[in-house]
């Protein structure tokens, strides 16, 4: 739980299991409070004034939660050595000095240039018109005038009636200098428009037209962003405050970059610096592999990082946001599937993580912050970590200091607004003060916490190229993801499944055949080898040492096949008990009914009969502390009662799902555009939708949103429980 201290302000979590709290409204003679709890005001700790007596409601060192006031006991373990000596001391001011932290406020803008991201690309897509959107919403609530730069006319963030101005030009130095110069804004935000505005800002405050036009870089200051994006000088830093990253090296040329090879030892992973998506990134086993590689990646960088290949390795990252006030939260973590070697937006990811130990999770908890605070971070951050699945030994991959493709994810994944939080942060704000969206009443200082499993699939669309390779690793190739919530893994995995591709039935052993070779090197299609190699009775072991998937994700991929098995005996009328197993472990009506030889419609009637429909659950975010008043529903068969009441009279949109080449973030323009115009006519809306890099899944936009596949099956479900007065279909 979030507690303040009375004398700084300042917001700590704290790991919390106490039933009654002390009333500081009638504290004796010369007690005061000395942390507050910043949801409810409830008292968290008192102090005397001046006797060395203080005592707090939390656990400071606790190992089953957050240890960020440790300090705590120093302090008294100081104030003890103070007594034993007969020297005085005042706890009080101890505990005050080791909190203080002074802040670097900037005056606040009364304009400000939003850098967008320009046209979509491979690895830079719909997710940052989300986050620009959010930024403008952010900056007109605080009555700041908004000027936005971005040409690509299919998103929702150009539209009219957001940003005040809008600037149809190339995100470049040159074109910028000229808006700044007719404008005059006070400040900037680059985090917003993901590599393309981050470059472009880089550039003009090394060629010093920010300073030239007395225009403040709002947010994280640009020196941090530079140190997280030069890899040179962010491996020195980290190394600084006593963290590691991968052995490396950085050089500029291929001569350098083969002595590197050498020293570091093969096999390594060559990438460019300031490249978008792993642009011009590769394994290589040998010379001749990295000297093609370096070749290749020098025409996009002048800065080439040589790696130590962590191959196998587990991939985990936490998006941490901090405010000016050095107030600081970890909103999400998220574990990828696929082991260390494939780029993370090439990954399938799960939030919560589900195999990391409770040590292993707040140690890298720790170092998240650590490191977000030693880089002056003010806004949202994303950090990468390659962890051994044999010990507790990592290492920091990466931090991007701006939004990117995992923020979007871990907002939609939480609930918790990054984007709309990070642009309130960057004025100076502090994240106490911000209200939590989620439940209307609590504050923003808060670390979710999920009783739902989240799973993001990306898509490829390699099959439309003629000679692509269909192998996948540390350079993106997908163009879309989706995002599927279930109340277990199983669940949730072949819901995502089934949304990537709407011609598969979820997580089927005959799609293709088993190669081993296909399960040792990824392709975009590995997950049904994999299928098919546990149809055929792969161990888990083996396919452990084939793929280097955690055994645990392996074991529930099994239970999948199994059950397959289990409904493929089956002679003659499936009963209730087994039909609902299933539904439970994320089978759809047309996958059971392949697997029992009948037909969707068929167990569509049985299920009917059976009674067996799905329950609407809430996203919240709070574990049930408090009330959630959010709008993000989604359906599971794990339940026993729906979240909220069903009153009729919406209008139900259906929304335009996962982006692939042809169908992109210009569709979401329509079902924003759709959604407007209903609440201008005074209708309730429902949106579904499952793509988290969308607008249309923003926590405004609908009445009522449902994260979940647009099936027959599914929307069908949602239809007989809402009882809409309509449906947009297009």
């Amino acid at each position: 739980l979030p507690c303040t201290h009375s004398e700084t302000g300042r917001c700590f979590m704290t790991s919390q299991n106490h039933g009654y709290a002390v009333n500081a409204d009638d504290l004796p003679k010369g007690w005061n409070a000395l942390f507050t709890n910043e949801n409810d005001k409830s008292n968290e700790g008192i102090i005397h004034e001046t006797l060395p007596f203080f005592s707090v409601q939390f656990h400071p060192e606790h190992t089953a939660g957050p240890t960020d006031l440790e300090c705590l006991f120093d302090i008294f373990v100081d104030a003890v050595k103070s007594y034993k000596i007969n020297q005085s001391c005042n706890i009080n001011k101890m505990i005050t000095k080791e909190l203080t932290f002074v802040p670097n406020i900037q005056d606040r803008p009364k304009k400000v240039l939003i850098l967008g991201s320009g046209g979509l690309s491979i690895g830079q897509a719909g997710e940052f018109d989300y986050s620009g959107s959010q930024g403008v919403k952010a900056m007109q609530e605080e009555k700041i005038q908004t000027v936005l730069i971005n040409p690509n006319i299919a998103t929702v963030q150009t539209s009219k009636g957001l940003a005040d101005k809008v600037y149809f030009l190339p995100i470049t130095p040159e074109y910028v200098e000229q808006v700044i110069k007719a404008e005059r804004p006070t400040g900037v935000l680059l985090t917003f428009g993901g590599q393309t505005a981050l470059n472009c800002g880089v550039e003009l405050e090394k060629s010093g037209v920010f300073e030239r036009y007395n225009v403040n870089v709002l947010g994280t200051p640009i020196q941090s962003i530079i140190d997280t994006e030069d890899r040179k000088i962010f491996a020195e830093k980290v190394n600084s405050i006593g963290e590691k990253v991968a052995p490396s090296a950085a050089v500029s040329t291929v001569e350098e970059a083969l002595a590197a090879g050498k020293l570091i030892g093969y096999p390594v992973m060559a990438r460019a610096a300031f490249s978008l998506g792993g642009l011009g990134s590769g394994f290589a086993n040998n010379e001749d592999e990295l000297r093609s590689l370096a070749h290749h990646a020098l025409s996009h960088s002048d800065q080439l990082i040589i790696d130590k290949s962590l191959k196998g390795w587990k991939e985990v990252e936490y998006e941490v946001v901090r405010d000016a006030y050095d107030n600081c939260i970890t909103v999400c973590n998220m574990e990828n599937v696929d082991p260390l070697g494939i780029h993370t937006g090439e990954s399938i990811v799960v939030a919560p993580s589900q195999t990391l130990s409770n040590r292993e999770y707040y140690m890298l908890r720790n170092t998240a912050l650590k490191v977000i605070r030693h880089f002056g971070i003010v806004g949202e951050c994303n950090i990468q970590y390659a962890l051994n699945p044999n010990s507790e030994e990592f290492f920091i991959i990466e931090v991007n200091a701006r939004l990117s493709r995992s923020s979007a994810l871990a907002s939609k994944a939480t609930g918790y607004p990054l984007a709309y939080v990070a642009a309130k942060l960057s004025l100076g704000i502090p994240l106490p003060v911000i209200k939590n969206s989620v439940t209307g009443v609590t504050t923003a200082c808060f670390e979710p916490s999920l009783d739902y499993c989240v799973v993001k699939i990306p898509r490829w669309d390699l099959a439309k190229f003629n000679r692509v390779s269909t192998k996948i690793g540390s350079s993106m190739k997908s163009v879309g993801e989706v995002m599927s919530i279930g109340r277990n893994f199983e669940e949730a995995f072949q819901k995502a499944l089934r949304m990537v591709d709407e011609n598969v039935n979820g997580f089927d052993p005959y799609i293709k055949k088993v190669c081993e070779n296909e399960l040792q090197e990824p392709t975009d299609k590995r997950m049904f080898v994999l299928a098919a190699a546990l149809r055929e009775g792969y161990t888990v072991e083996k396919l452990y040492l084939l793929t280097k998937i955690d055994r645990w994700f392996l074991d529930k991929l099994k239970h999948i096949i199994d059950y397959y098995t289990v409904l493929e005996t089956i002679n003659g009328a499936i009963n209730a008990e087994v039909l609902k197993k299933a539904k439970q472990i994320g089978f759809s009506d047309k996958q059971i009914a392949a697997a029992i030889k009948s037909t969707e419609l068929a167990v569509r009637i049985l299920r009917d009969e059976y009674k067996i429909s799905p329950f609407v659950k809430r996203i919240d975010t709070v574990a049930a502390e408090w009330p959630a008043s959010t709008n993000y529903l989604y359906l599971t068969y794990n339940g026993t009662t729906h979240d909220l009441d069903f009153p009729g009279e919406f209008i139900m949109v259906l929304g335009s799902g996962v982006y692939r080449i042809g169908s992109s973030v210009e569709f979401d323009w329509c079902a924003v555009g759709c959604l407007r115009e209903l609440r201008n006519q005074g209708k309730k809306t429902i949106m579904i939708n499952y793509n988290p890099e969308t607008v249309s899944t923003d926590y405004d936009m609908s009445d009522r949103l449902y994260f979940e596949e647009i099936s027959f099956e599914v929307v069908m479900d949602i239809y007989n429980l809402e009882h809409p007065d309509g449906v947009v279909l297009s």
